[in-house]
């Protein structure tokens, strides 16, 4: 009897490592709902890449910073997976969306705090308390942290401290959905070049060869080094992994 290919959530997955993310489930034979807040055009391109591989996929609009759209948001979840062949239930979930913010601990502002509040802490576990219900048992969820969690570089002191708590989040939910066979787990990038934060290692070459002399690969990370293995963590191969956080940094600062 044939068995319904698996279905993967990415939110944040119209670029950068949510883009990437999305592909790779893709290539391993996922279908893939992905998000974006903004940028349609963006989130489109990765639904015709998708459906180019043989697979299905749809984009969805959200804002995770707010938490009062969540059930609006798993209802249209819910119509997405009814269209595709009569489904109630995906496998995957990736809580990838968010945004940076650089600024001392003197000058953050409440503003800024709150909203790295709502969009990597509030904005995760809302969500996914939300969309629990329609998650397949078994299924996998991975929250995306960084390394700044694991080392201190001054001006990120509210953007990591939203990580710290995502990666104690991720252990209760492990403990909490295990009876439900879910897996949880954090993956923490290092510096990646992508356009997240403005672009800077990307776009600063004396940055992006500072970083590099402090990785022990010798190079910054690229979005597809975060996207594939996001990917295999998911993958029935790595079903044993739980609870733990991964970075994936290319050995930064070590």
């Amino acid at each position: 009897m044939q068995t319904s290919p698996s279905i993967a959530l990415v939110t944040g997955g119209s670029r950068g490592l949510g883009k990437s993310t999305a592909l790779h489930l893709a290539r391993q034979g996922h279908d893939v709902i992905l998000t974006y807040r903004s940028k349609q055009a963006e989130a489109n391109d990765v639904v015709a890449q998708i459906e180019a591989m043989g697979q299905k996929a749809v984009a969805l609009a959200l804002n995770v910073s707010d938490s009062s759209s969540f059930a609006g948001f798993a209802a249209q979840v819910r119509d997405v997976l009814l269209a595709q062949g009569g489904r109630t239930t995906f496998n995957v979930l990736i809580n990838n969306a968010g945004t940076g913010t650089h600024a001392s601990l003197m000058d953050t502002t409440e503003v800024q705090f709150d909203e790295l509040v709502n969009v990597h802490f509030k904005g995760a576990f809302f969500l996914t308390q939300k969309l629990l219900p329609l998650m397949a048992d078994g299924g996998r969820i991975v929250n995306l942290s960084s390394g700044l969690t694991r080392f201190a570089l001054p001006g990120y002191a509210a953007y990591a401290s939203m990580k710290g708590a995502v990666e104690v989040m991720t252990r209760y939910m492990a403990k909490e959905l295990g009876p439900r066979g879910i897996a949880v787990n954090t993956v923490a990038p290092g510096a990646i070049a992508t356009d997240f934060g403005g672009g800077a290692v990307r776009d600063t070459p004396q940055l992006n060869a500072i970083v590099a002399s402090q990785t022990a690969l010798g190079r910054v990370g690229e979005a597809d080094d975060i996207g594939a293995m996001v990917a295999s963590l998911v993958s029935p191969a790595n079903r044993w992994i739980n609870a733990q956080r991964i970075e994936v940094s290319g050995g930064m600062f070590v």
